[in-house]
């Protein structure tokens, strides 16, 4: 069975494809061997502009925080501004030897001396006043500094039959890759992940998919088999209630429209679509940076309370997106949500579990952005062990970040905050995974 459906799936890729992909190869710092062999053989060396060195000159800070060294990089005290992705900065922008504090705005102006005055972390970019130092409390401060951003730039055959690169818009956080106009055919991606010396065989992402190649539908459908209550509700016009439960990639509201691009409410509206008549009352229920541990320990009357606040809302359905619970190993999977799906059959609801999206590489155990088919983390796999032995739906995201590299996309670019806040574009991989499961 499995040979069978691999043999489908395969097809299904060369289907997407629709011709034999590019060839990328570099043939000097800067310089890109092109090929292209189909519908005629075309080939290019191009070059790419390496990243653009910035300078900020006295930029002004009223007041610095002491540097708290425990802290995550991001919050270890004030943040560059040029490095801000959503809530974080992004790391490895900032020259490290750029970075001069001083008193004053004029290069005549006193300069404070690290490690005795302030400390910074130079992978993150942000710095604060030691309590020892010259820096007093509430005194400003002025910061000059050198950074690059991140960039993707787009390989594309023209509709003249010429090779030409677009270069991306540089951006702190989730640059988008260029667009590509009707009549071209996009080969590959660029990406410059920051301050990159030359280019690597890991900064270059052929495009070999155009989407993600959707397995064949199961008949009867995953939805008929697993969740079969919530689906009849759909078909059938009767209130449905959901339940959205997770962690802040289910809180959301770092996305400039939530009530549109949250990827629950992305789930909601395309059942809406698919199932017209439905009646859907959606609930979201979401603590960012907690995990299902944090709201099992949370006392009665805790605004996070998992008894009052997930059972207590009494959904038909279940779904739950935790990132925050990639520190579970396959055993403490099926121990923990042994617990929830006994608790939720308890209340007559169904449950569909979402797999995590991928996240910073080196939060992985990666050290690239392609050649990442295969999600490397425990939880996934005891994701996938205990549905497959609980008879429990699972949407499979995480099998759908892992192939993002082959549509020339590094996953991460999808991140605002450059580790693990998905844009509208990442969410809605979450909702192309819960759609699959349904007729």
């Amino acid at each position: 069975m499995l040979t069978v459906v691999a043999v489908v799936f395969a097809a299904t890729v060369l289907q997407l494809r629709g011709e034999v992909p590019a060839e990328l190869k570099i043939t000097g710092d800067w310089e890109v061997q092109v090929s292209v062999r189909e519908p005629q053989v075309v080939e290019a060396v191009v070059k790419i502009a390496p990243p653009e060195m910035l300078a900020v000159s006295a930029e002004k800070y009223d007041s610095l925080p002491l540097f708290n060294p425990r802290a995550g990089g991001w919050v270890k005290g004030a943040q560059l501004r040029a490095l801000r992705a959503q809530e974080t900065t992004t790391p490895y922008l900032l020259e490290p030897a750029s970075l001069v504090v001083r008193a004053g705005a004029g290069a005549e102006a006193e300069v404070f001396r690290k490690g005795e005055d302030y400390e910074a972390d130079l992978s993150w970019g942000t710095f604060g006043r030691l309590a020892k130092g010259r820096i007093k409390e509430g005194q400003p401060v002025f910061v000059s500094y050198r950074h690059a951003l991140l960039r993707l730039d787009a390989v594309v055959l023209g509709r003249d039959g010429r090779i030409v690169v677009r270069r991306g818009e540089p951006r702190a956080a989730a640059p988008a890759p260029p667009k590509v106009e009707a009549g071209e055919r996009h080969l590959g991606n660029v990406w410059l992940p920051g301050r990159v010396a030359k280019l690597a065989p890991e900064h270059l992402f052929v495009v070999s998919e155009t989407a993600f190649p959707e397995p064949p539908k199961a008949n009867p459908s995953v939805a008929e088999q697993l969740v079969p209550k919530a689906l009849k509700k759909l078909r059938a016009g009767e209130p449905l209630r959901i339940l959205a439960w997770g962690d802040s990639v289910t809180v959301g509201t770092y996305v400039p429209n939530p009530a549109t691009e949250r990827w629950q409410e992305q789930f909601v509206a395309r059942l809406r679509e698919r199932f017209p008549q439905a009646k859907i009352e959606l609930v979201t229920e979401a603590w960012g940076g907690r995990n299902t541990g944090s709201y099992l320990n949370e006392p009665p009357g805790s605004p996070h309370n998992y008894r009052e606040k997930v059972l207590g809302a009494k959904p038909d359905l279940v779904v739950s997106e935790f990132v925050n619970d990639a520190g579970l190993n396959p055993q403490a999977v099926e121990a923990r949500y042994a617990k929830l799906l006994a608790d939720f059959q308890g209340i007559g609801a169904e449950w569909i579990i979402l797999t995590p999206h991928y996240v910073r590489p080196d939060w992985m155990g990666l050290n690239r952005e392609r050649d990442v088919d295969n999600d490397p983390r425990p939880y996934v796999a005891g994701l996938r062990a205990f549905a497959a032995k609980h008879n429990v739906a699972l949407a499979d995201a995480a099998l759908r970040y892992g192939r993002l590299w082959r549509q020339g996309i590094p996953y991460s670019t999808l991140m605002l905050n450059s580790i693990n806040h998905p844009d509208a574009r990442g969410m809605k991989i979450f909702a192309d995974a819960l759609l699959q499961l349904f007729p």
